[in-house]
């Protein structure tokens, strides 16, 4: 017998359902809309040996955010949330610069990289924090984490004495504005980051491990699953990564700002991972999926700029898109919208007929 031919509505319905199709959309929808705003929105050149243009700027000043909503991703599939990453960022930035600003000679690799060393592991000692609160202590996530979220403001004003302390290291910005390859040398940082975490979490068992932890911890606990120390891992990890981030945008600019640096950085983290496809109660995840939402909420950014959107309505606006994405993305939005009309024209399945329903009676008795 052969098998039946997959019709072009059907392939289309399963492209339709697939996870990433809407984020994708979304994204290539918002980077078609600047084109009559910015006819070379498209267009990169060489400059100098660096190539410029709107992708590249997307890409470049998304990265801080791509890597924040890579870590709130797994922290997400435990079924947690992380408030505190902002807070991180500040935290982070403050003590690099303010360690590099000490320093006789800034451009010293070995004062660099000790001072980014030291921002970093004040940033895991901060998941740490998060990670024991969560899960030894039972704080609920959004609790625990927003001890920090607030705290950690106040912190990194007390590390910069209430200043933007500035820094004159060539090394130090390489990190978030020198290029490689003629592009942005962040560009790869993330890349790096990425590419390690999906290694990480789909070829080990650690993937599994994490989905199942968001799914259920207490059976994952019963099965001999160590769920708390996944959980305390995952918020190391994901405070580690609001820590890089912390350094490509303290480096970019070569000043740390610990009152407006990485602020309301968590909410965009969310949203991203949210439109990337990934639930807010836990379980399954999407690395891909983060990084295209990242994009989305960077490319939304841009967009609002190219068109003209007025600056005290923005926010209002950026708020009306990602409603619209998460409502694409929805099943039952989905199924009302754009199915009602198939689904009224669904014959309904006929009722047994008692002569149908009689021989199933009397076997039961």
């Amino acid at each position: 017998m052969s098998t039946p031919a997959v019709t072009t509505p059907s392939r289309w319905r399963a492209l339709t359902h697939h996870h990433l199709f809407w984020p994708v959309a979304v994204l290539i929808f918002l980077l078609l809309v600047n084109v009559p705003f910015t006819p070379d929105f498209f267009a990169i050149r060489m400059t100098d040996g660096h190539l410029y243009g709107s992708l590249v700027s997307i890409v470049l000043y998304g990265s801080p955010l791509i890597l924040v909503a890579v870590g709130m991703t797994l922290v997400i599939a435990t079924g947690g949330i992380d408030l505190s990453v902002g807070a991180v960022v500040a935290i982070t930035g403050a003590l690099t610069c303010s360690y590099i600003s000490d320093q006789a000679d800034q451009n010293a690799l070995a004062g660099v990289f000790l001072a980014m060393g030291v921002g970093l592991v004040a940033a895991v000692v901060c998941g740490l924090w998060n990670g024991f609160l969560v899960a030894r202590m039972g704080i609920q996530p959004i609790i625990a984490t927003l001890i920090i979220m607030v705290a950690g403001r106040g912190v990194a004003q007390l590390i910069t004495d209430g200043q933007i302390i500035t820094t004159n290291s060539e090394p130090y910005k390489f990190i978030g504005g020198g290029y490689w390859l003629t592009l942005p040398f962040s560009i790869f940082v993330v890349a790096a980051v990425v590419a390690v975490t999906v290694a990480l979490t789909r070829r080990t068992a650690l993937g599994l491990l994490v989905e199942s932890v968001g799914g259920n911890a207490e059976a994952s606990r019963l099965v001999g699953i160590r769920s708390r120390r996944i959980k305390i891992m995952v918020y190391m990890f994901c405070a580690l990564c609001a820590g890089i981030a912390g350094l490509m945008i303290s480096s970019n600019t070569s000043a740390a700002d610990g009152n407006n640096a990485g602020l309301w950085i968590e909410l965009d983290a969310i949203l991203a991972v949210v439109i990337g496809g990934t639930s807010l109660l836990g379980g399954r995840f999407s690395i891909g999926g983060t990084v295209i939402g990242a994009l989305v909420i960077q490319t939304l950014t841009t967009t609002i700029y190219t068109i003209g959107v007025p600056t005290q309505t923005n926010l209002v606006f950026k708020a009306a898109v990602v409603i619209v994405v998460c409502l694409l993305q929805s099943p039952k939005f989905r199924a009302k919208v754009f199915g009602a009309k198939g689904a009224r024209t669904t014959a309904p399945a006929e009722p047994a007929t008692p002569a149908d329903a009689a021989p199933e009676m009397e076997v039961s008795r």
